[in-house]
Formats: C-alpha cells, structure tokens, sequence
C-alpha cells in the first residue's frame, strides 16, 4: 500500500493525508496514545532486544530429570530416594553456578534465579521432611528393612529366594515387637508413620509381584514369609488406627492435620520472595476481613435487613432448581467473557472459550471440595439423590446463584481455565518449575477483586455472594497461618469458617479437610488473598500510572507464565535482575485492596 495515499494505524484511525506526508494524529489523541503505548510496549521491546535464550532448555532439563528420578525412586521416605533427590538438586546447583550469569538477558536471569532457588529449596524441603520423619521413626524401628525391599527392585538385580525369605521373617519378627510397644507419639507424629507405612507395604507388594511368578524358586521360599510379612504390616497399621481413630476414616470426614511450626513458615515465605512475617499476614487478613464486614453491614442494609447473617441468609436460598444447575454455569461463564471482551480487559483466544467441559462433582469428593473445581473442566457441585436431605439442603444453600457468580469466572474465564490455556501455549519451559498458587490463585482472586470494584455486578446480593468468597479467602490467612503456628486447632478452625465467614457446617468441614489433609502445601489457603493483593500492586504500579493498558498487564503476564510475583514484577517494569534477587518488595500498601481499584461503569 502507498503510504501517500491512506494509512490505517494500530490505533483504529484510518488518516487521509497528502501524497509523500506522514500521517499526523490529533494531539488531543496523540498524547495519551503514545503514553500508553510507549510504556506498554516496554516489556515486548525489552524482550525482543535480549540474546538469544539459554535457559529455556535447561529448565526443560531439570523438570524431565526430576520426574524421572521420582518415577523410579518412589518410595518417599526411602534413605535411597532422599539421597539421590539431595544429589541431583546439588548438582544442578553447581551446574547453575558455572554459568555466565553476566551474559544473559533479562528472562534468562529471571529463569536462573528462580531455577537455583527451586533446587534449592527442594533441598532443603528434603532436609526438612527427613527431620519431620525422624520423630515418626519411633512407630517404626523396622522401617529401613522394609526400605531395602524397595531398593533391591529397583536396583536390575535378582533377588535371592532363600535370602529374601530369611529377610521377610526378621522383617514379621520386628513388626510384631514393634506392635507389641507401640509408641506414645502426638497424633500429628503418628500420622507420618503411619502414611509412610501404607506407602512401604505398597512398595512390598511392588517388590513381590515383581519377582513371585516368574521365578519359580523364589516363590518356593518366599510366598508364605511375603504373606506373614505383609499381615503383619497390616496388623501394625489396624493397631495405630485403634490408636488413632482418625486415621481409619472410612467416610473421608476426619480432619487430620500437621502444623509445620514458624520456621517452616518464614522459610516458605522467604522461596515466594515475600519479605512478610506470618504475622504480619495475619493482620493483612484481619484488616480486609474489617473491610468485608463494613461492605456487607452496607448491602444488608440495601437489602432491608439489619444484620450480615440476616443477608447472607436470603442470598443462600436463592438457588436453582434440581436439574438446573449446569445451564446456571454455562449462563454465568457467557456473562463473564462477554463483560471482558466489552471492556478489552485481557484477550481470551477462541479455542479457549470453546474447548472448556462441565462436569458435576461426585458426592463423595463433595466432602473435600463442597463447592466448584476448574480449569479446562469446571467440577460444579451440587446435591445428588444419594444424599441425606440435610446433606442436599446445605448443597443447595452452599451452591447459589449469588455465590456462583463469584466462583464461576473464577474456575474458568479469566480465571484457571484462561490460566491453564495460555500456561500451555507460552513460556512452556516455567510451567512445573517456576509455579507458584501465589500466581495460580492469586490470578483467580484478582478478578475477583476487579469485578467487585468495576461494575460486573449491579445487585447486592451479588455483592453478597462475592463478600462470602473475600471473607473466606481472609479467615483463610488467619484460620491456616494460626493452625501452623499452633494457635488455633482444626477444630476451632471449623468454627471460625462458621461464625465468622458464614459456610454452612458441612462445607466449613470440607474447607479444613481440604486445608490440612497433606495435598496442600501450608501456605496454599494464604496464597489467594496475599496473591491478589501482590497483583493488584503490580497494576498500581504499571496500569493505574498508565505506564501499561489494562488488557496488556493482563496478557504480558499470563505469557510470561506461572512464577512468583516478585519475578513478575521485576519482568514487567524492566528492573535489573541480579543473582542476589532477595524479597525486599513491600507489596502491602496498608489500605484494603478493596479501596485500590478505579470503579467503571457498567
């Protein structure tokens, strides 16, 4: 096309001007453009004028390897497993420090720290966990014979048939001496052994099915001692289960947990790069839980009640019918992407608006997670004819429409089925690496937060029913951090989801068991509201000062992919990384979050 003759520019302006002129924009458009533009396009210039990647390939390495280590040494608790896991994070410590750090461009050094930060702290989680074993050791004084079953199986080497028996016996005999004198050890403590216990007996079968069969000698010898062997683990795990009633938990209802101490704690803060005390982050819940409660004391009285319990009371018994729940999903996620594709607030890909599925949660893992699960499928609970009629009541009451509305754009778009879609498809070499539910979660709430304060919801019911999330992701702060640092126990924990954040009984249970039952690491339920709020200060610092659009923040930081904010942060504003990269970065701005959003209009 010649320039002379029309010019479309990136600004939508299509500009008539003379033969052989450069087009001239309005001043009154040029100067806000340009700001914005310039500055947006920091990162993307930035990026372009960087050498050529180096450590792409080798974090490909290290997540290969690692999963490859872990897939044969698969018994946790195994000397032979946490000595090959020191090893390997060892050595690619040494290989990281030989590199030509200077060299490097800006993502490359933000791939380097984090890669030798996650090594690192995997080290010494390994550590950690071993000290934490070692107080369980006295259940099982017999663990490290049970160990070299596991070993010899993933050695390549036959077992001996007469050796193996000879082993299998001593192996009954110690069992049985240590069911005779089982150990007085807090519950916590008890609880190590005995899931390492169900993870030896499972890596006893592993050995004996391996060989049993195909070698007919061996089985001569060692079928009847296998089977002493394996009764008697058995008979040891039934005896800590009487011990510990808990443990036996048939109906998946008991809440049992493991607090990890302070240390723990300000060491998992320091890998985030979170220069915070725990409680510090607790006073952080405690002031946007004050919040919440000014913002629902104002909603109630919109709605014509007096009290927050009174309000939160009407909005949970505005439910859909049996059988309507899935269209109520669809509805709300159309809503979602049709309010951010308005108001260009991050660019959602076609392929992913088509390709997310809907499921509904079984009744059994309801207990777990009583209300929604995303990603590419959204698990949507709901009460099922299985169920007493109290347990479908409080399904219901759990599952409503002011409540979902909150939930729903959350589990998929721009929440953790945007995040997986764009995860997959750029900067592939972080995901499994550099992640972090500090992103993860974080991303999730934030939107959250932004609808609340830009006009996605209109109603205040709908403002209850997104108050109900924000006050749980608080008491979420306090209730886990307070646990930790044993100060608060599971049981109190139930109540304060009860009492003060306003779940149903059935679904504060679920909330703790899902918080404290080994699947989370401690600092997953803090992560939510600490994440919004790191994010929401990035944007104070690079869109509310127009140094960035809103829909580039959003897109530069879903394809930089999963990684601690800091590193984020560091990233999109152009900071020089060194190898020191340490958390300094004081994201809290001492105000609720609620009150740092601009408000839009519908």
């Amino acid at each position: 096309m010649d320039i002379g003759q029309h010019c479309t520019c990136g600004f939508g302006l299509g500009l008539q001007t003379p033969r052989g002129e450069l087009p001239r924009m309005p001043t009154q458009i040029l100067r806000p453009t340009l700001a914005i533009l310039g500055a947006s396009m920091v990162y993307m210039s930035m990026a372009a004028a960087q050498p050529s990647p180096v450590m792409p390939s080798v974090m490909i390495r290290f997540e290969a390897d690692q999963s490859a280590l872990l897939r044969t040494f698969r018994l946790p608790q195994s000397r032979i497993r946490h000595e090959r896991m020191v090893k390997f994070y060892s050595d690619f410590e040494r290989e990281l420090s030989a590199m030509d750090f200077a060299a490097m461009g800006a993502e490359d050094r933000a791939d380097w720290v984090l890669l030798r930060d996650r090594a690192r702290s995997e080290r010494e989680s390994l550590e950690f966990g071993a000290q934490r074993f070692a107080e369980a050791r006295a259940l099982l004084p017999y663990w490290d014979d049970l160990c070299a079953f596991h070993e010899e199986r993933i050695s390549k080497r036959t077992a001996n048939g007469a050796g193996s028996a000879d082993r299998l016996t001593e192996l009954t005999k110690a069992v049985g001496e240590a069911s005779r004198n089982l150990a007085d050890v807090p519950e916590p403590v008890a609880r190590r052994a005995y899931m390492a216990l169900g993870e030896g007996i499972r890596a006893l079968d592993d050995w004996y099915d391996h060989f049993a069969g195909y070698d007919p000698l061996f089985t001569w010898w060692t079928e009847r001692p296998n089977k002493d062997a394996v009764a008697a683990l058995n008979r040891h795990r039934e005896l800590m289960e009487a011990k510990w009633p808990a443990f036996r938990n048939a109906d998946g209802t008991a809440i049992v947990g493991d607090p990890v101490g302070e240390a723990a704690l300000k060491r998992d803060l320091a890998r985030e790069y979170i220069p915070y005390t725990p409680q510090e982050l607790i006073a952080i819940g405690e002031r946007e839980l004050a919040w919440c409660d000014a913002e629902l004391a104002r909603a109630a009285q919109e709605m014509g009640v007096k009290t927050w319990q009174e309000a939160m009371e009407l909005v949970k018994q505005r439910h859909v019918a049996p059988g309507e729940q899935p269209q109520m999903v669809w509805d709300l996620a159309n809503e979602a992407v049709e309010y951010l594709e308005k108001h260009s607030l991050v660019t959602i890909p076609e392929l992913a608006k088509e390709t997310w599925r809907l499921n509904m949660m079984p009744p059994e893992r309801q207990l777990v997670a009583p209300f929604f699960l995303g990603g590419e499928t959204i698990m949507v609970s709901f009460p099922t004819n299985t169920m007493t009629h109290a347990q479908k009541e409080m399904s219901l009451r759990a599952n409503n429409i002011h409540f979902a509305r909150a939930t729903v754009h959350h589990e998929l778009i721009p929440g953790h089925h945007l995040q997986q879609f764009m995860n997959s498809r750029h900067s592939t070499h972080r995901s499994g690496v550099t992640g972090t539910p500090f992103w993860t979660e974080g991303w999730a709430l934030y939107w959250e937060f932004l609808f609340y304060k830009q006009g996605f919801i209109t109603t205040p019911e709908d403002r209850v029913g997104f108050l109900f999330w924000r006050r749980h992701r608080a008491v979420r702060i306090i209730f886990s951090l307070k646990y930790h640092l044993g100060q608060m126990t599971e049981d109190e924990c139930v109540r304060m989801l009860i009492d003060v954040a306003g779940h149903e009984p059935a679904t504060a249970r679920g909330e703790v068991r899902r918080s404290f039952n080994g699947d989370y690491q401690p600092l997953y339920q803090v992560a939510y509201m600490i994440g919004a709020v790191q994010m929401q200060d990035i944007r104070r610092e690079l869109v509310d000062s127009g140094r960035m659009s809103e829909r580039d923040f959003h897109d530069a930081i879903l394809k930089l992919n999963n990684m601690p904010w800091a590193m984020v942060r560091a990233l999109l504003s152009g900071a020089k990384i060194e190898k020191d990269f340490r958390a300094d970065w004081r994201f809290d701005q001492g105000r609720p979050v609620g009150d740092t959003f601009g408000a839009r209009g519908g």
